[in-house]
């Protein structure tokens, strides 16, 4: 396959899995600032999303002060942010358009049906009647087309970029959401020396489609460590980081077949760390420091993925 296929294939699939994740972390966000309590600290709530994709700066230049209207609409539908909902689509279009011949006419369909509903879509149609309906849309766009893609294609090596940029993006968007979210609520828990309540943990859970998923590992009351464990070392929970990167080590095993990489060897050390891991051992030793040192490793893989197979970036 020639790298540049390879390269628009796999960004095409982590555009379209950063769109669905940026809906789920907006999602989130939304559901707790409708909470009484939450109110008063809209910076507090909305802030902590501008620095996942480094907007703060751009963001004040633009929009002034934080809130969640601003946030909202800088994050799902502005064109002009390189990380919005609206710009992942429109780059995954480009990528596909690129790539027509590589991936199937269902594929190509749902996604440029896609494109062309949501470039009519704007906040202030949401604004009465509340954002969920456009944050649910985007989810149900994404799981349509990874499932026609799952349906429709040839399993080339074509397939298995789509399903290397899928995973590597999940990963990176899941550990990023329990960062943020997670320390946002103990912080909260400590501040005002009550526990959080079962709706925001609850709603944490939902941003990543794991409420059921904890109910059925745990048979219990929803707990921080536990949450933090099904979604770092459950290999069942489908958006947890052992999960992703058993696709990511099986699908590198796959394109590189006898010719060991180096990516291979970068995804196999992650691998092993969350494989091996213990949630004891993550939380005594600082969740957000093997967080971060798990995003720092992810985007080394990204790049080194890049020199092995790909066209070198500018």
């Amino acid at each position: 396959m020639l790298s540049r296929t390879a390269q628009n294939l796999f960004w095409l699939s982590r555009y379209i899995e950063r769109a669905e994740n940026t809906a789920r972390l907006l999602d989130v966000t939304y559901r707790m600032s409708l909470l009484p309590s939450a109110a008063s600290e809209q910076d507090q709530q909305w802030r902590p999303l501008l620095m996942i994709g480094h907007g703060a700066e751009e963001f004040a230049a633009r929009y002034g002060l934080v809130s969640g209207e601003a946030v909202i609409e800088y994050m799902g539908f502005d064109a002009a942010n390189p990380s919005s909902i609206f710009a992942s689509v429109a780059a995954a279009r480009e990528n596909a358009r690129a790539e027509r011949s590589a991936i199937s006419t269902e594929m190509w369909e749902a996604l440029n049906a896609t494109w062309l509903e949501l470039q009519s879509k704007k906040y202030r149609d949401f604004a009465k009647d509340g954002v969920r309906g456009f944050f649910d849309w985007v989810k149900e766009r994404s799981h349509l087309f990874r499932g026609v893609t799952f349906g429709t294609m040839y399993r080339d090596d074509a397939f298995h970029f789509i399903r290397l940029g899928t995973f590597l993006e999940r990963g990176d968007n899941t550990a990023r959401i329990l960062d943020i979210k997670y320390h946002q609520l103990l912080l909260t828990q400590r501040i005002n020396g009550e526990p959080v309540d079962y709706f925001q943990w609850g709603a944490l859970l939902r941003s990543v489609s794991a409420f059921r998923a904890y109910r059925q590992a745990y048979h219990d009351t929803i707990d921080p460590r536990r949450i933090a464990e099904l979604l770092i070392l459950d290999a069942d929970m489908p958006r947890s980081l052992l999960y992703c990167f058993e696709e990511v080590l099986g699908t590198l095993a796959t394109l590189c077949g006898a010719r060991p990489r180096e990516c291979q060897r970068l995804a196999g050390e992650i691998h092993a760390s969350l494989k091996f891991g213990r949630i004891d051992q993550i939380v005594a030793g600082g969740l957000h420091d093997f967080l971060n040192g798990f995003l720092v490793r992810s985007n080394a893989l990204a790049a080194q993925i890049q020199s092995d197979f790909m066209m070198q970036l500018a």
